[in-house]
């Protein structure tokens, strides 16, 4: 999962947010914890959206099915004042996104490839009425696979047939442009 925070909250900075979100996700019932990334200091998605963020990823076990997961993570999001009826990437004290959940591809695989391919011009327009995993955009985001290759570099994304490894390699030099390692 990807994990990620830009205004303060009431747990406070944006990286005592992380921590908060992380606390909460290691006690839901049935996630057993694996491995968590260092935290990232990176630019703002799309530039200009607001101030740098910090992100992170971490990696669990866990037998709950994905739609009840993301459940619970858009409920701690909103613990901290996450409104989901805002437009998307927009400035947020949490950000919680399930990546995958083992092999899974939801709802299906026609589904997930038209939201994988979708045009950089549409994705800010239009929102999957359900989960979709994996997640469409986390092959193209450094702020995501910087950190998840930390906790889950081998994982094989089942559409693309590559490893997070494989895919933080793939990507552009200007997708981890301004990314470095946070001080805290």
């Amino acid at each position: 999962m990807a994990l990620g925070a830009n205004l303060p909250s009431s747990a406070g900075p944006p990286a005592d947010a992380l921590r908060f979100a992380l606390h909460k996700i290691h006690g839901l019932p049935g996630v057993v914890p694996h491995a968590v990334s260092r935290f990232w200091t990176t630019p703002a998605f799309p530039p200009g959206s607001g101030p740098e963020y910090v992100n992170a990823a971490a990696a669990f076990f866990s037998a709950t099915p994905p739609e009840a997961l993301l459940a619970d993570l858009h409920a701690i999001e909103a613990e901290l004042g996450r409104s989901r009826e805002v437009a998307r990437w927009q400035a947020r004290g949490l950000d919680l996104d399930l990546l995958a959940h083992g092999g899974r591809v939801l709802p299906d695989a026609a589904v997930q490839d038209h939201w994988r391919a979708l045009p950089p011009a549409a994705q800010p327009l239009s929102a999957p009425d359900r989960l979709i995993l994996p997640h469409p955009r986390m092959q193209d985001r450094g702020f995501v696979l910087a950190p998840l290759a930390e906790v889950a570099p081998g994982w094989v994304h089942p559409r693309l047939g590559r490893s997070v490894a494989q895919m933080l390699a793939a990507l552009p030099p200007q997708a981890m442009a301004g990314m470095r390692p946070a001080s805290a």
